[in-house]
């Protein structure tokens, strides 16, 4: 028996996620801000990284779908041992990097921070980190770019696209993300490294 603390599994990619691990075995704590029911094996605590709930002292992987900065400070001041790690980033690290917005440029070096952090940790701790970079989001209607698009166009019958809107996007579904996560758990060849997980299609913005 097999055990894993997952953040974010109310959210998006954490919803197929602990699907996945429950039916390969897993026993899964979870954490969730709202009202949530627990399964033969899955158990949901109240709280999130500002307020977090007593644990286990232990556990076989920690897996964030969460913010990667919260998590970051968390696990580098956590008591919560766990040989495995797999957390969410973005790739808005290296995408934003160079942006000429504050907001973006700001994002891009929380990103970085928080990566380094998580592999400054496991490496201190002897634990084996991965990390994950997905670009746009979408498939559970829950994103905050795609989704509220559609939504606009539905209200007024048409989107109105930008004049420069010429860019090219990757968007990834969060079965795969979720299956990219629980594959890296059993894969040595990931310990210690960090994954871009585009979208199988590169799409102008206009479609």
């Amino acid at each position: 028996m097999r055990t894993a603390l997952v953040f974010g599994g109310s959210g998006q990619i954490g919803q197929p996620l602990i699907q996945r691990l429950c039916a390969g075995g897993w026993h899964v704590t979870a954490l969730s801000r709202s009202p949530q029911r627990d399964d033969a094996r899955l158990r949901w605590l109240s709280g999130g990284f500002e307020a977090m709930p007593p644990l286990p002292a232990r556990f076989d992987a920690i897996i964030s779908a969460g913010p990667l900065d919260h998590f970051a400070r968390w696990y580098a001041g956590g008591g919560v041992a766990a040989p495995r790690v797999v957390t969410f980033g973005s790739t808005s690290l290296d995408t934003k990097r160079g942006s000429g917005d504050p907001a973006e440029r700001g994002l891009a070096g929380r990103l970085k921070q928080g990566e380094d952090s998580v592999f400054a940790t496991a490496a201190f701790r002897g634990d084996a980190a991965t990390l994950l970079r997905p670009t746009l989001v979408y498939g559970s209607g829950r994103d905050a770019s795609l989704s509220r698009i559609a939504a606009l166009a539905r209200r007024a019958g048409m989107f109105p696209l930008p004049r420069g809107a010429c860019g090219l996007r990757q968007p990834v579904h969060v079965e795969d993300l979720a299956d990219a996560a629980l594959a890296c758990l059993d894969a040595p060849a990931t310990h210690g490294r960090a994954y871009a997980l585009p979208g199988g299609e590169t799409l102008p913005y206009r479609e």
